[in-house]
């Protein structure tokens, strides 16, 4: 009997989770349908195939297991699936040419992309921004993200990371706040309020106020008074407004710093950060003239900061 072949996408991939988990449970939590559904894509694909996928155990286990058959096609199925998904993507980036997605964080966005964003549209009028904001490295292929910019060590596996700014970590408040604070070596500042960065995890080398103090010979025995806020562009708000001194990373208060809305205070005091900012990217999206052209214009704006401040 000539069967006709239906269109069993969905019916695959329920296949393929479940091989990958061992469980309709662990395939319906990645699809978010439930586990009934994959059950019932599955058991349909069996009943068109003619033939079990999975030994069904007659003793209430739930770990599944694949028959013969099935596990000498799996490779095929995920390649097959692989494929169909950038063929999917092409097609996306077709329809979308003119579109780059990018993902920065929320204060690096405020605080250096916007500022200097009408530039690159300048350069590049028939591409539009589309700017997805995240302190957490989102899932490129699930989000279909172009393009980043990210803060780290520079170390995401299965991205392309390029270095494209280092960062110095220093104190810095408003000028009104600095004479009258009467701030004129590292100690003034335990008699002062600080203003906490709780954005960036310590773990990963983040500088903190004990580090920055520690490196200008204060002792750590001494109280930190202060705000602790969990948005680094909110940090230099809170700054500027003249609720204390804030520990600023180099390349979010360069604009401000330029501007006289913030003081560095202690230049004499140099702390450079273990982490950097990076364009990071996909590998098969490298070749992309749109993302070329952003990366191209980042790296520019960041040799401009470069040479300013050597």
């Amino acid at each position: 009997m000539n069967k006709k072949s239906p269109v069993y996408l969905n019916a695959l991939r329920a296949f393929e989770a479940s091989a990958r988990h061992g469980s309709f449970s662990g395939a319906a939590e990645e699809l978010n349908v439930t586990a009934a559904a994959v059950g019932q894509m599955v058991r349909g694909l069996e009943d068109w195939l003619g033939a079990p996928l999975f030994h069904r155990s007659a003793t209430g286990k739930t770990r599944l297991t694949l028959t013969e058959s099935a596990e000498r096609a799996l490779p095929d199925i995920r390649a097959g699936l692989d494929r169909l998904g950038i063929g999917l993507e092409r097609l996306r980036d077709s329809a979308t040419s003119g579109i780059l997605n990018v993902t920065v964080s929320p204060a690096f966005a405020a605080k250096w992309l916007l500022p200097r964003i009408d530039r690159f549209q300048a350069r590049s009028p028939d591409t539009d921004i589309r700017l997805e904001t995240s302190l957490k490295l989102v899932d490129y292929k699930a989000h279909g993200i172009d393009v980043g910019v990210r803060y780290g060590d520079g170390n995401w596996p299965g991205l392309i990371a390029e270095k494209l700014m280092d960062e110095e970590v220093f104190p810095v408040c408003s000028p009104s706040f600095c004479d009258r604070g009467n701030l004129t070596a590292p100690p003034d500042l335990m008699r002062t309020t600080l203003i906490h960065d709780l954005s960036v995890d310590p773990a990963i080398g983040f500088v903190t106020w004990d580090i920055w103090l520690r490196a200008a010979g204060v002792p750590e025995s001494q109280p930190q008074r202060g705000m602790r806020i969990d948005n680094s562009a909110a940090v230099l708000q809170a700054a500027i407004e003249g609720h204390g001194v804030a520990l600023a990373r180099s390349i979010l208060a360069y604009d401000d710093l330029a501007a006289g809305r913030l003081q560095r205070l202690f230049p004499g005091v140099s702390v450079p950060s273990k982490l950097a900012y990076y364009v990071v990217y996909r590998s098969e999206y490298a070749s992309l003239p749109k993302l070329q052209a952003f990366r191209s214009w980042l790296i520019e704006e960041a040799s401009t900061i470069r040479s300013r401040q050597g």
